[in-house]
């Protein structure tokens, strides 16, 4: 099955692929920072909602476009990708010893019809205490780069991590068993 994925991430590509939907990549025009004010939930949703519109308006023949927008949030404060080495520590040694949400934004839309699927994941993780200097070798690995609260729990990010409640494809960047009900219930497609 083919589906447009609004998104350029690899992590979610890679995990559609396991699923047998070969997404066709098409990356969303949009402001990321016009949402920041709102709710961290809201801003989920809501950049979803305007990766996948974005991308649909592009197409007219039913194809089915996903959205899909992960954000970190703690303590109030939304997370988003670190600028550099610097930012990525300091977003690290901000969440040490904390629990924070981990919440992902889904859209489903099909081009040329009204029908469109907004919906969201939430996971809590909590980071181990680190040290400063663990915090510093985990950024010098690389993996905090492109990614939200600046790190990658299917890597050596897994190693800052206490415990998680919830999806841990969330964390990845999508909930594939949300992502499979949404389907099944509203676009008559299962992963299985």
């Amino acid at each position: 099955m083919h589906m447009i994925l609004a998104s350029a991430s690899p992590r979610r590509k890679e995990l559609l692929l396991k699923y047998n939907i070969k997404p066709i990549i098409v990356k969303a025009n949009i402001n990321e920072k016009a949402f920041s004010n709102e709710e961290p939930v809201q801003v989920a949703m809501s950049l979803a909602f305007q990766k996948a519109y974005e991308v649909a308006s592009r197409f007219s023949n039913g194809e089915i476009v996903l959205g899909a927008d992960t954000i970190v949030a703690c303590e109030g404060k939304i997370l988003g990708k670190p600028k550099d080495q610097y930012d990525g520590i300091r977003m690290i040694e901000f969440l040490n010893n904390k629990e924070h949400e981990v919440i992902t934004g889904i859209c489903l839309m099909k081009a040329g019809s009204n029908l469109k699927i907004i919906d969201y994941e939430k996971t809590i993780v909590k980071f181990r205490n680190l040290s400063h200097e663990k915090i510093k070798k985990y950024i010098e690995t690389g993996e905090y780069m492109d990614k939200a609260g600046a790190y990658g729990i299917q890597g050596f990010g897994s190693l800052l991590i206490e415990y998680i409640h919830g999806c841990y494809f969330n964390v990845v960047g999508l909930p594939v068993s949300k992502l499979d009900f949404l389907l099944e219930n509203y676009f008559d497609i299962s992963l299985l």
